[in-house]
């Protein structure tokens, strides 16, 4: 590897660790700044950390290979994520942030639930943690997955060396650094995304010999690459699209909504969130097609599709700059395992340690345990990522289907219906997790094909769960006056 690309990669991990060291000075000391940043996250680190942590690799490795093979038709899911993530700006945001304070200063989405419906049998925070760390220990060994392969793939080095890199970086400034650590560092890797898929299709279009050459050059190769509707059903687009609804069950995104300072800086935060999404989104689309068009010219071998942003980054940039985009590839990577890892700590502190083992636990000893829990699951992510074969897609498909049809209707139910009782909470949750298990891993087809195939297991789940938090809440409506009283106090902060 070029001394110039190994420089850029050691400054952006020292940036990383310095900032997890700024982070461990500045608000790790009680539990609400380990986990939650001390509620003071400006709307502009909250918008890109939210933003980068979304993400991950499919935004720099996952996207633009789906357009170099496919073309317009790949853009359904992107087009369904971006209104998906704008309606949970809208929707979720502001009332989550004011609600999880009400509700007795709640840090985790657990911790959440168990207070809005005055849970007194914890059921509610077992089950819906028992869901985060599940999904999230598997989340976070596909991105493990994902940094050994790109060490190997780029870098020429052994598969578990670069395992072991990414996830010691990530757990060192985690395990220190806390919430706010995960969230800034987030703020500088989604910069580093924005500029790298600016960067790299305007150098790779520009090479080519402009945007009409390149037009003209993936016509002549296939003109159904720009059809959004060659080779897609309606059904299809319909299934893409649902990506969409998995954005109110995401425990690592709506976090951000509730550490952001204030409910006045939602509207500054989803106009930065959702300009950076659009652009990154229009760059990654960019790279795919321009990478089409670059290959084509130069005859260059490319084996796997998804890595046309590194072949692009290495041939046009000199090693410093190339060092900096492959960077930008690992940011990717270490936003999305540091958000999760930090969600699946505080789960395990809050919802198990503090709730049935050490009740009286002080700030200083769960600050303590919640740095354990950062080292224990990465020792867990990273013994599933020994599985070099692992399908990183499939499995962050699944968490995603998962968490929005198990999470996504609570939330907006409790959010919006005062009346939804704790037994619709449970049932739902219950409802929409074993439907999407069902739906992937039932062994039944139509037409020889597997049911997720035919249709994106979140569509059912996420249907079958608000319909029985409708049906089971509606049985017997709720009649706390305290719940009532509560949710009418979050009301008037919307007024």
């Amino acid at each position: 590897m070029e001394f110039g690309t190994l420089f850029s990669l050691a400054l952006y991990f020292i940036a990383m660790m310095a900032i997890g060291l700024y982070a461990y000075k500045k608000s790790t000391s009680d539990v609400s700044g380990f986990m939650l940043g001390g509620r003071n996250l400006s709307p502009s680190v909250a918008a890109l950390s939210a933003g980068a942590s979304d993400m991950s690799g499919w935004m720099l490795m996952g996207l633009p290979g789906a357009m170099y093979i496919s073309g317009l038709s790949s853009l359904w899911v992107a087009i369904g994520l971006v209104i998906g993530a704008f309606i949970n700006y809208l929707v979720v945001a502001p009332r989550l942030r004011s609600y999880t304070e009400l509700a007795n200063d709640s840090i985790t989405l657990p911790d959440f639930f168990e207070n809005r419906f005055n849970d007194n049998s914890r059921l509610l925070r077992v089950v819906s943690s028992l869901v985060i760390v599940v999904f999230f220990t598997l989340y976070t060994s596909s991105g493990i997955v994902a940094g050994g392969k790109l060490f190997e793939s780029s870098f020429g080095l052994n598969y578990d060396i670069g395992l072991y890199v990414t996830a010691g970086v990530v757990v060192a400034y985690t395990l220190f650094g806390g919430f706010l650590a995960v969230s800034l560092t987030d703020f500088v890797q989604g910069c580093i995304m924005f500029i790298a898929l600016i960067l790299v299709p305007v150098v790779a279009i520009e090479e080519i010999g402009g945007f009409g050459e390149m037009q003209s050059s993936i016509q002549a190769i296939n003109p159904q690459l720009f059809d959004m509707f060659d080779g897609v059903t309606m059904l299809g687009i319909f299934s893409a699209m649902a990506w969409g609804l998995g954005y109110f069950g995401q425990p690592h995104i709506i976090v951000r909504f509730m550490a952001i300072r204030s409910v006045n800086d939602m509207p500054t935060a989803r106009r930065i969130g959702m300009s950076w999404m659009i652009v990154a989104l229009i760059g990654a689309m960019a790279t795919g097609f321009a990478g089409i068009a670059y290959v084509n010219k130069t005859g260059l071998q490319l084996d796997d599709a998804e890595t046309i942003f590194i072949l692009l980054s290495q041939i046009l940039f000199n090693p410093l700059v190339a060092g900096f985009l492959l960077a930008a590839i690992l940011a990717a990577i270490m936003s999305t395992i540091s958000s999760q890892l930090l969600v699946t700590s505080s789960s395990l502190t809050e919802d198990f340690y503090k709730t049935f083992l050490h009740r009286e636990a002080s700030d200083k000893q769960q600050v303590l345990v919640g740095r354990v829990f950062v080292f224990i699951v990465a020792l867990v992510a990273i013994y599933l990522a020994y599985d070099r074969n692992s399908t990183i897609l499939s499995l962050v498909s699944n968490a995603w289907a998962g968490f929005g049809a198990a999470f996504g209707p609570v939330v907006i139910g409790s959010l919006y219906w005062k009346k939804m009782t704790r037994n619709g909470a449970l049932a739902g949750m219950v409802t929409g997790a074993s439907t999407v298990l069902f739906w992937i891993y039932a062994p039944l087809t139509i037409d020889g094909q597997s049911l997720s195939s035919i249709m994106y297991e979140i569509v059912p789940g996420f249907i079958a769960c608000a319909v029985v938090i409708y049906l089971v809440s509606s049985l017997s409506p709720q009649d706390n006056e305290d719940i009532l009283a509560k949710h009418d106090e979050m009301l008037s902060h919307h007024a």
